[in-house]
């Protein structure tokens, strides 16, 4: 068998236990094509001698015939999951050395269904940005290429999206917390799940906003990402937002028949300025669902204007008082001081040094807007519109909707450079579409269905009632069934 890099989950599963293929075989040729892949910068710490030994042991369990369905896939983990023994940063330079004597739950679950650890990938530092230029590793690089300008591969999750686009590896983990899988999912031509909030444990993820961050699985299709949620979620006692129930079988729920189904189009996000492709690209996935036997609605969710300023209260409010405890103390980096220097000047010191531009731009505004004399005026208004548009998702649900059909981003990938002396502000337009999800605590998922003029992939984005990701799964792989997107980046790196 050739081309093994280039297997789904899927085909990779049911080849290795018709013995057409081994654990080993896949790892090996993920391995090679991970040190070809430089120009990428999508790893930032490889751990083939892991890989190997999970491979062999993953092997082993097919062959007695004690296989789940990931037992044998190598996976790439995201730089925000803790993983023992392995470099943890957060793409940051204030954790530099910190190696977790622990395991995350995702990880410690995935690796438990026996999945093969290829090594750390790339990411905006502490999972803050858009485009995967925050990064203490430098930039990660969209595969997709224009015009010889290199372009980004979308962010927080930029490594993820870029390795999986490239075929390095047959899938990897994300983080969502205003878009982060979904936003790079559809820069690269992959699929990107953000599950419901409380679906996937938080525990050993570093943390950036804690009532928003959400791990998902990021993959070469919607199948895939079925198989590799049934092995991530499930309740976990560590995480007190961890949801006790039952975790469905999400493959299973994959007939692609939507026939009745109701799919809403909101029309706030009919935006001034949206490029004609991408008007068109969601006008097209309407009429793709309608013909799958989907009814069509027109809705309204009227608070939607309001969500990327109260998202940019709230995150950075909640990271200002999570990265609180990066101080030069504990673990990470620690500035050297001055003769006379005390613990006040350690923690300027440290944090400054350790700490990249944007974080410390968002650390700024969270202090700001949870300080005396602000609080009620910002986070506290944003909390209540939070609420708000959390109650416009409910009212459209409990009318019957069964799902959300919009655009995952105003564009395609932009290149690299593009945005970084800009105002901020323009960076964080790009989570305009995706941010609702996350202050609702909902399901959504980022699907390729077509391209730009230039031949960059475009996505649309689906959004589900909560706990739905079965229902949502089904909808989003219809759509991807009859959208019949299956380009892929040339190779040039």
């Amino acid at each position: 068998m050739t081309d093994l890099t280039k297997l789904t989950i899927a085909q990779a599963r049911d080849a290795m236990r018709k013995g057409d293929t081994t654990s080993a075989e896949i790892t090996a040729a993920c391995l090679t094509a991970i040190e070809d892949a430089g120009a990428l910068n999508a790893f930032v710490h490889k751990t083939p001698e892991i890989a190997t030994e999970q491979a062999a042991a993953a092997d082993a369990r097919i062959k007695a015939g004690d296989a789940p369905a990931m037992c044998g896939i190598p996976l790439g983990i995201k730089d925000l999951f803790c993983t023992k023994g392995v470099p943890s940063q957060a793409a940051s330079g204030i954790l530099e050395g910190f190696k977790p004597e622990y395991e995350s739950t995702v990880t410690s679950q995935l690796f438990d269904a026996g999945a093969v650890m290829l090594g750390k990938l790339n990411m905006d530092e502490f999972a803050m940005g858009s485009s995967n230029e925050t990064s203490v590793y430098g930039d990660a690089v969209n595969p997709w290429k224009v015009d010889d300008r290199k372009l980004t591969p979308g962010g927080s999750s930029g490594g993820s999206a870029s390795a999986v686009a490239a075929d390095l590896c047959l899938a990897a983990t994300g983080t969502d917390t205003g878009g982060s899988i979904r936003q790079p999912a559809a820069f690269t031509g992959i699929t990107g799940l953000k599950p419901t909030y409380g679906r996937v444990s938080r525990w050993g993820v570093v943390a950036f906003a804690s009532s928003l961050d959400q791990a998902g699985p990021m993959t070469k299709d919607v199948r895939d990402a079925a198989i590799m949620l049934q092995a991530m979620c499930g309740h976990d006692p560590k995480d007190s937002t961890s949801a006790d129930l039952a975790v469905p079988d999400f493959e299973a729920a994959l007939t692609g028949d939507i026939k009745g189904k109701v799919i809403g189009i909101p029309k706030e996000y009919r935006m001034d300025g949206m490029p004609a492709e991408i008007a068109k690209l969601w006008e097209d996935g309407t009429a793709m669902l309608k013909d799958a036997g989907a009814v069509i609605k027109d809705i309204s969710l009227p608070h939607t204007k309001y969500a990327l300023p109260a998202y940019y209260v709230i995150a950075p409010a909640e990271a200002s008082s999570n990265l609180a405890r990066y101080d030069g103390v504990r673990f990470g980096h620690r500035a050297k001081l001055d003769a006379g220097d005390g613990i006040t000047e350690m923690y300027e010191k440290t944090r400054a040094e350790g700490f990249g531009h944007e974080v410390q731009r968002r650390v700024m505004v969270g202090t700001y807007v949870l300080s005396a004399g602000f609080y009620d005026a910002y986070y506290n208004r944003a909390r209540r519109v939070r609420a708000l548009i959390k109650r416009d998702f409910d009212n459209v649900f409990a009318d019957g909707v069964d799902a959300i059909l919009t655009p995952a981003t105003p564009s395609a990938a932009f290149g690299l450079g593009e945005m970084t002396d800009a105002d901020p502000i323009q960076m964080y337009l790009n989570d305009v579409f995706t941010v609702t999800v996350n202050l609702a605590g909902l399901p959504g998922i980022a699907v390729p269905t077509g391209t730009d003029a230039r031949g960059l992939p475009l996505g649309l984005q689906l959004i589900g009632r909560p706990w739905e990701e079965a229902d949502l799964l089904n909808v989003a792989y219809s759509l991807e069934q009859t959208a019949g997107f299956v380009a892929k980046p040339t190779k040039w790196w």
